[in-house]
């Protein structure tokens, strides 16, 4: 059993917290979530991301696409991962 430890220390001291162990990411039209190493200050545009729904994705940055729709898939192994039940009635 892997336990995460919900704190990076990254070089020069610098701490990054991660309650979990998947960071959320646009990419392609929806916001996924990815287990690769989230680089200090996020990933940037272009950075291509492994997803929790088995693409490989590059990242979208801009302002609007933190307002897309959440990919089901990665919605739902992002909440097994973070061992908490999906709501009722939607992959949402």
């Amino acid at each position: 059993m892997v336990v995460h430890q919900p704190c990076h220390h990254l070089a020069g001291g610098v701490v990054m917290y991660r309650p979990h162990p998947f960071s959320w990411i646009p990419a392609c039209g929806k916001r996924h979530a990815s287990a690769d190493t989230k680089p200090l200050g996020g990933y940037p545009n272009g950075f291509v991301v492994a997803t929790l729904c088995r693409h490989q994705l590059p990242a979208d940055n801009s302002d609007v696409a933190w307002l897309w729709e959440t990919c089901p898939e990665c919605n739902v192994k992002a909440h097994e991962l973070a061992g908490i039940p999906m709501p009722k009635g939607g992959t949402r």
